[in-house]
């Protein structure tokens, strides 16, 4: 069957605006995985994207425009931004969706301590309330205008749109993709009754829900059952108030071809020049956003561990860690920020020898630095503490030139689809994650070339191209 015009629906959007030196208004490309990934839906099908205003600029144009981007401002599509009460808007990312539903989604509290859902928080959920609201009603009208349109949102921001949006329209095609790890269901008990139902039941208003691995999927089938009390039919469809919806899991991935141009573009062989001057006989890289989900601490941990017990290794190895900022001003972020510098210290205060310091930590948003690095390392670190995919691990291999071992966290979901060619470790583990960084610079060359191309060909042939499809022939089949 044909495929209809889709209405995608996310937090951030395709681009935002920012004001040049000049004066002028210019749009940047949206920051972040997600917009990065939708973006390839928008040279396949007719497009229609809401997205919040985020950016001061973005905002001042919802005043002039009313929030329909012009067609000469520089939008991929039919762009529609949406700017919502500050307060609100404030609750909702900075309090509920981070860090409260990203904390609980990947497994990060200390549940003698955190979280504590006092008055804030429900000030901060009426403000969740809203911006879902705020973007159902827009949702809705998009409808109006293209009745046939399905309606495609993404991730954890927008629990309860679907819901909304459901009530309003009961005939629309609505499908939801979480892009984070879906925890089993006794995760979901740090939620008040009320939210955690409200989570589960706006999600299963969709006809189609996605998520990256079997996993993740089995975790959700589950927790609606558990907290909503929701069936499953023959086919294994999850039931909730009369209606089913399908639950399935497709691993996002990256553009190979845009990887392969970055490569060995000026601004990436540039960078690596300083790669090259920086490294020793081995590199170990990182590549992640400065987010505890991604277990920097541990990792350094690790690579100190493995100095302390394989001392050949002094002199010759040097960790090169390029962490973007990541949610600066939210007090559990900048918390982490502080422990990340200071285990590094610790790890070069211990190590350290004249001409040599182990730890390299960049803090910085340098994305062709890190291309660079993708290409130069010889032991790729993935050792999150959970994480939906990891489109690092999928990136590195792809540019990589030097039959680099990838070294992978069993809870990060692109384990599932890559756990074959990488050398497996537990998040927690720091001593078997020391050891696995031996056994990867002590791989033989053989062997590494093996992993290496056995990881560069499956993301090759199961590319983000692959996943926009897979999606697309899931809702069709939903449709029909």
């Amino acid at each position: 069957m044909s495929r209809r015009p889709l209405i995608v629906v996310s937090n951030r959007g395709p681009i935002s605006f920012a004001r040049a030196e000049g004066g002028e208004r210019i749009a940047r490309r949206g920051a972040g995985g997600l917009a990065t990934a939708l973006r390839g839906l928008l040279a396949r099908e007719e497009v229609t994207w809401i997205a919040s205003a985020i950016s001061d600029e973005d905002r001042a144009l919802v005043a002039e425009t009313g929030g329909l981007v012009p067609e000469d401002a520089g939008a991929p599509c039919r762009l529609r931004l949406l700017a919502h009460d500050p307060e609100a808007y404030d609750g909702f990312y900075n309090v509920i969706a981070n860090p409260l539903l990203w904390f609980v989604q990947h497994s990060l509290y200390g549940l003698g301590a955190q979280p504590v859902l006092d008055e804030r928080f429900q000030r901060a959920w009426a403000g969740y309330v809203a911006v879902n609201n705020g973007f159902a009603v827009e949702v809705v009208a998009a409808l109006d205008n293209a009745p046939q349109a399905a309606v495609f949102f993404h991730d954890y921001h927008l629990y309860l749109a679907p819901r909304v949006v459901r009530d309003a329209r009961p005939d629309a095609l609505l499908a939801h993709f979480v892009h984070i790890p879906w925890p089993q269901s006794d995760g979901w008990s740090v939620l008040p009754v009320d939210q955690r139902r409200a989570v589960h039941d706006g999600l299963l208003a969709n006809d189609l829900v996605g998520v990256h691995t079997q996993r993740w999927r089995r975790n959700l089938v589950a927790s609606a059952a558990d907290v909503l009390g929701a069936g499953r039919d023959h086919d294994g469809r999850v039931v909730h108030r009369g209606r089913t919806t399908t639950i399935t899991s497709r691993p996002i991935s990256v553009d190979a071809g845009e990887f392969d141009a970055l490569a060995s573009s000026a601004a990436v062989l540039d960078a690596e020049e300083l790669v090259v001057r920086g490294r020793r006989e081995r590199l170990v890289l990182r590549v992640d956003r400065a987010d505890p989900s991604k277990n920097i601490v541990r990792g350094f941990t690790a690579f100190g561990l493995l100095l302390d017990r394989h001392p050949e290794w002094h002199g010759r190895v040097v960790m090169l860690a390029l962490l973007d900022p990541s949610r600066e001003g939210v007090p559990e972020y900048d918390a982490y920020r502080d422990a990340i510098e200071c285990e590094a210290a610790a790890v070069n205060a211990r190590h350290a020898s004249a001409g040599y310091q182990p730890v390299d930590l960049r803090i910085v948003d340098d994305f062709p630095l890190s291309v660079a690095g993708y290409k130069q390392y010889d032991v790729l670190l993935v050792n999150a503490v959970f994480d939906g995919l990891n489109l690092v691990a999928k990136e590195g291999p792809l540019v990589n030139d030097r039959a680099g071992v990838l070294v992978l966290s069993e809870n990060a979901g692109a384990h599932e689809e890559l756990g074959e060619w990488a050398l497996t470790v537990n998040p927690f583990d720091v001593l078997g994650q020391a050891e696995a960084l031996h056994a990867a610079l002590s791989m033989d060359a053989g062997e590494r070339e093996r992993r290496a191309d056995a990881l560069a060909n499956q993301v090759r042939t199961h590319d983000v191209g692959h996943w926009i499809d897979s999606l697309l022939d899931d809702l069709a089949g939903v449709s029909a």
